[in-house]
């Protein structure tokens, strides 16, 4: 079967072909339709993700939208190795896979499952999030802290404050608050823990962050500085900033009510994962939430592999 084939470590994969899975006992054999290509997908697939444990030669792609031999549709996660999502077929846990309403599409599905997926775990299950609650939002207009706008709003947040390095792009989310910011400057950090005061001053219940770094630091420092004693659940999802580590004095931690945790791979079931696609899936099918996505051909999977990850690229196959 035609299949996107990475063949070491640190390379992307290639065209090729791949013997024909079979399923054993509690797997499923899945028709792959679309495979859509995230962060986590990518340096997972090339072993480099610290969730990878894996022997190459691998298909990529941890997760897509497919079809039983009953033809019902399904979006399954991590197929047994060494098959991945990007092949004409794969297999997986039968217990990993979600079924798929009628007003979800394939490429949709596949696109949004992901991002959504992710912002959906932290919400509900690192934080705790109740409706009526406010919720900051680090890293905004990223793919997965747009969608994480659009599910904290379908959720029944009270408020949504959104920060990130994009002035035009935050605006642009329907946030209630957005406040830019930018750390190439002098006294970038303080600069923006000083505009964050006004704005957090009544207090914060959530915060998902996606970005970790010198933002990280201001956030929590100007939390630390208001005269509220609401409790913060501080998650850190992700480091697009690039910056894995921060120095975080214990003071902040001391003289505030932010709870800090971690929202990922080890930190989330797979049980309450699958929980969260059931749950996303139910509000695009209610059209509450939305991605963009460029679609790809199998045999464009090179070029897809360098897409920007916003439009979301998705491989039809």
């Amino acid at each position: 079967m035609k299949a996107a084939i990475v063949k070491e470590k640190g390379a992307i994969p290639v065209m090729g072909h791949f013997d024909s899975p079979v399923a054993t006992e509690g797997q499923v054999l899945i028709n792959v339709k679309a495979a859509a290509l995230s962060r986590v997908s990518k340096f997972r697939s090339m072993g480099m993700h610290y969730s990878s444990e894996v022997s190459f030669p691998i298909i990529a792609g941890i997760d897509g939208v497919g079809t039983l031999v009953d033809g019902s549709r399904v979006y399954f996660a991590l197929p047994t190795a060494p098959y991945g999502s990007l092949a004409e077929q794969t297999i997986v846990d039968e217990k990993l896979t979600v079924p798929l309403p009628d007003g979800v599409d394939d490429f949709t599905a596949a696109a949004i499952a992901n991002p959504a997926m992710s912002s959906w775990a932290a919400l509900v299950f690192r934080a705790g999030f109740k409706s009526g609650q406010t919720v900051l939002i680090n890293g905004a207009t990223g793919g997965s802290g747009s969608l994480a706008v659009q599910i904290a709003k379908g959720l029944g947040a009270k408020k949504i404050i959104v920060t990130g390095r994009n002035e035009l792009k935050l605006q642009a989310l329907g946030a209630d608050e957005a406040v830019a910011f930018d750390m190439t400057v002098d006294n970038g950090q303080q600069r923006f823990e000083k505009a964050l005061m006004p704005v957090i001053a009544e207090g914060v219940d959530v915060i998902l962050d996606y970005l970790w770094g010198d933002s990280a630091f201001a956030i929590m420092s100007a939390l630390a500085k208001t005269n509220t004693d609401r409790a913060t659940r501080y998650v850190s999802i992700g480091t697009s900033s690039g910056q894995e580590n921060i120095h975080l004095p214990s003071t902040i931690l001391r003289s505030s009510t932010i709870e800090l945790v971690g929202s990922g791979d080890k930190s989330v079931s797979k049980a309450d994962m699958l929980s969260s696609v059931k749950g996303v899936f139910e509000m695009a099918a209610e059209r509450k939430i939305k991605i963009a996505t460029k679609e790809y051909a199998l045999e464009e999977i090179e070029e897809a592999w360098h897409a920007p990850l916003t439009p979301r690229p998705v491989v039809k196959v």
